[in-house]
């Protein structure tokens, strides 16, 4: 507690000061290279035939993925608590890249906790991050995934605090950590709301992204939260089905539970023991979802859906055939959402989906599952 304590009150402050603020949208434009654009996918929409489908180009980030935002959010925090040592979290390894890429630009030694699984169909993000000097630390207990590589994050900083800045991805953890990453994402909704008023001359109809544990969802839907007419659709990994039980679906097949610190919707057995997630896309292989989200859930303000491994799949195939844009595994998953919604809207309705990251991570663990050998 004394180490949340801390962190709260360093955030409540620098949050109101203009000056941090304006630090942080110079990042955001010099070194990212925000705004990212709102595109309408004019093919897309010509072939579903429906409704206008826009992405929201978190692809087009430094580092591919809309991550980076939050890394360079706190890591100016944690240079204003004078933290000389940065640790984080990783699934599929994007927030891991955004976290090394920040603290080899400001200088600070830089650790990841990764799971054996991950580090394993994440080969290409682990070479990154240790391209930009952090060192990996792979964590081999457990399902050897982001649940566990979390745990082990969390046991580093109580115990280093006093030198340590620990950077969580997403909108889950201990308070303050779901407000944090949720304000420093926001800068997605933000932008999009600017930009579909521009293009469209009104807000959306949908608002579409995938969610494991939410920093990209929320990012999105947070600044839309008032406007009662903008539907919100949240989509989980089904992996192999819901009715599996080798699925990362937490809002649709969890239970309320305590996890990290945060109390939500959690993927746990009879006794409250944290089962194994699955799904094809790395970033969302989690057994939890951010507790706002879990509350939007229980509000009805947003509506929970979910994608298979093989939608996932064909929603980027069709997606780098019609667009010429290979998104991530993870955000293909909404993709394949706005697949389903469009045809079934007038064509004078408007979706956005947040396109949260870029597929070149994912190219082996694609071909894996098509049969081919890179």
């Amino acid at each position: 507690m004394p180490a949340l304590i801390e962190l709260e009150k360093t955030y409540r402050k620098v949050r109101k000061d203009p000056g941090f603020r304006r630090e942080f949208h110079r990042y955001l434009h010099d070194y990212v290279g925000r705004e990212t654009p709102l595109y309408f996918a004019e093919r897309l929409t010509r072939r579903l035939a429906g409704a206008k489908v826009y992405l929201k180009r978190e692809d087009l980030c430094h580092t591919g993925a809309h991550k980076i935002n939050n890394t360079i959010g706190q890591c100016l925090l944690a240079l204003r608590m004078g933290k000389k040592r940065i640790i984080a979290e990783t699934g599929a390894g994007q927030h891991g890249v955004a976290t090394a890429t920040v603290a080899a630009r400001f200088g600070l030694k830089c650790e990841i906790f990764m799971g054996k699984e991950d580090v394993g169909r994440q080969s290409l993000n682990v070479f990154r991050m240790k391209l930009l000097g952090a060192q990996v630390r792979v964590v081999e207990s457990g399902s050897q995934t982001l649940k566990d590589a979390m745990n082990e994050a969390l046991r580093d900083w109580v115990t280093t605090v006093r030198t340590t800045y620990y950077i969580i991805g997403s909108v889950a953890g201990p308070h303050p950590y779901p407000m944090i990453v949720r304000d420093f994402q926001s800068v997605i909704g933000e932008e999009a709301r600017r930009q579909i008023l521009k293009q469209e001359g009104r807000l959306p109809d949908y608002l579409v992204a995938c969610v494991g544990g939410g920093s990209n969802s929320l990012g999105l839907f947070y600044p839309f939260i008032e406007d009662r007419k903008v539907k919100m659709i949240g989509v989980e990994a089904a992996g192999l089905g819901l009715r599996t039980g080798h699925h990362a679906a937490s809002v649709l097949g969890g239970r309320v539970g305590v996890l990290h610190g945060s109390k939500t919707y959690l993927l746990q057995d009879r006794l409250g023991q944290i089962r194994h997630t699955h799904s094809i896309a790395a970033g969302l292989d989690y057994p939890g979802v951010g507790p706002e989200l879990s509350y939007l859930a229980d509000s009805g303000r947003v509506r929970f859906v979910s994608a298979t491994d093989r939608e996932a799949i064909d929603g980027l195939r069709t997606l780098a055939e019609v667009e010429g844009i290979i998104p991530a595994l993870e955000s293909a998953h909404a993709v394949v959402e706005a697949m389903r919604l469009a045809p079934r809207l007038a064509k004078n309705q408007v979706i956005i989906v947040n396109l949260s990251g870029r597929g070149d991570k994912d190219m082996d663990t694609v071909g894996d599952y098509l049969g081919v050998k890179l």
